[in-house]
């Protein structure tokens, strides 16, 4: 085992969210989302595939939950389908999509396994989306009335909420480079779209403080440390364009109450959509922030690059299966920042984790790549602690193989492995590795 120490109140969990796992998009009058009509269109999956059964979670819950528990697990971050609950997004509830949440969450505490509910990861109801989406400020609305439903059902059982996954992923995947659903390209709407997935987290969060919960609510952002090639001043300055871009986008309205003053030279203009007060909204107080990490990246400036005048010089020496660049100190850098630049917010790691090719050799999965990946992280958890970071918790990313977006079934994150003919879950040596570790800071 690695040199770590962490607090013994310390949160070690896994994490998952429902389009990935779930399956039965189907079952019990759940409505269509735009992943469900992304899939359908040629050629933007990798394998083709879907998550229509992916890890039939809707059917298999109580056994994953078993397995988390024999694994020590005791803390389960999950996404809800907002369009089980709400199938046209709004409207009338699905009695039979909160019926299985009930249940999900009563399997849940009978296994000993606390709940953190991330209420949008990027499954918007298709009825929405032919409305315009989240570039429709009434997107924001709808959500605000989801999430205020979401609290009174389970609100008194659920102490941790999320309002979105990754906000970024949703404006500049899915509506500036079209590589996630929607599958649109357009700039100036994925600014809108940003703004109003922002308007919408501020919106939630009024909506929980206002039906009187003791609980916690937050937002989930990918996050990169960057740095800059050198220490002229010109590549410091495109290290801060490409911070604005990854982390500042999201961080400084949120967190500050204000775009960034690089904004417009990193995104050429500001986002038509902001509205008096938006920004009040915005940035309503949350009571931590999470953080999704799996890499970093080294800029230099370049006058010829459209992307912000700068360029990528991120060594590629180690990579996960993704291609991503590994780089634990990256992990305590970042922490240590955003504990300098925004000051006391709790922080949770809400994902972290390494893809890496997975070979099933008899009954056992040897992924020492994860497995040093994890400890080389941990590492730097431990040394942020130290430097008197205020940081809560850790959900590693993913507790099994899932259907992984626009690469669908061919790369592969879990701690389990499924087979996919079968739906038999596999520890991997992996699994064997964190269930130690639990065990160890449980002494």
């Amino acid at each position: 085992m690695m040199k770590v120490n962490f607090p013994k109140d310390f949160v070690w969990g896994v994490a998952s969210s429902s389009y990935q796992i779930e399956g039965g998009v189907n079952k019990d009058g759940r409505g269509s989302t735009i992943w469900d009509d992304f899939c359908a269109m040629p050629g933007v999956i990798a394998d083709g595939s879907d998550g229509a059964v992916a890890c039939d979670h809707y059917h298999r819950y109580r056994g994953d939950f078993a397995l988390m528990q024999s694994m020590g697990i005791k803390h389960y971050r999950f996404s809800l389908a907002w369009s089980r609950l709400y199938p046209d997004g709004d409207g009338e509830l699905n009695q039979a999509g909160l019926t299985f949440y009930t249940r999900l969450l009563d399997a849940l505490d009978e296994y000993g396994i606390e709940p953190m509910v991330t209420l949008y990861h990027w499954d918007l109801p298709s009825a929405l989306q032919a409305r315009g989406g989240w570039a429709n400020r009434e997107t924001a609305y709808a959500f605000a009335r989801y999430a205020k439903a979401v609290f009174a059902f389970f609100g008194h059982r659920v102490r941790r909420f999320i309002t979105h996954n990754e906000p970024w992923c949703t404006a500049y995947l899915g509506h500036g480079i079209g590589i996630h659903a929607p599958g649109i390209r357009d700039h100036a709407q994925m600014l809108d779209v940003a703004h109003h997935l922002m308007l919408s987290h501020g919106l939630a969060v009024q909506a929980y403080r206002a039906a009187g919960f003791a609980g916690e609510i937050g937002i989930t952002l990918n996050l990169n440390q960057v740095y800059p090639e050198t220490e002229r001043a010109e590549d410091i300055l495109a290290a801060e364009r490409i911070g604005v871009f990854h982390n500042g986008w999201f961080l400084d309205p949120i967190l500050k109450g204000s775009y960034s003053g690089l904004f417009g030279e990193v995104f050429g203009k500001m986002p038509a959509a902001i509205q008096e007060g938006d920004l009040e909204v915005i940035a309503q107080p949350i009571d931590f922030l999470g953080i999704n990490y799996y890499s970093y990246s080294v800029v230099a400036h370049d006058e010829n690059s459209a992307h912000a005048k700068t360029r990528n010089v991120t060594p590629h020496d180690r990579v996960t299966d993704m291609d991503w660049p590994i780089l634990g100190q990256g992990l305590r850098d970042l922490l240590i920042d955003l504990h300098q630049t925004y000051g006391k917010v709790p922080l949770y790691i809400t994902e972290n984790g390494c893809a890496q090719i997975d070979r099933l050799e008899g009954d056992r999965v040897h992924d020492i790549l994860r497995i040093n990946y994890l400890s080389e992280h941990f590492v730097a958890l431990s040394d942020a602690l130290l430097q008197g970071v205020p940081l809560l918790g850790y959900y590693a990313w993913t507790f099994m193989d899932n259907f992984e977006w626009g690469y669908g079934y061919t790369k592969t994150f879990g701690l389990v492995y499924v087979d996919w003919a079968t739906q038999t879950r596999i520890p991997k040596d992996s699994a064997f590795w964190y269930a130690e570790l639990l065990r160890s800071f449980d002494h």
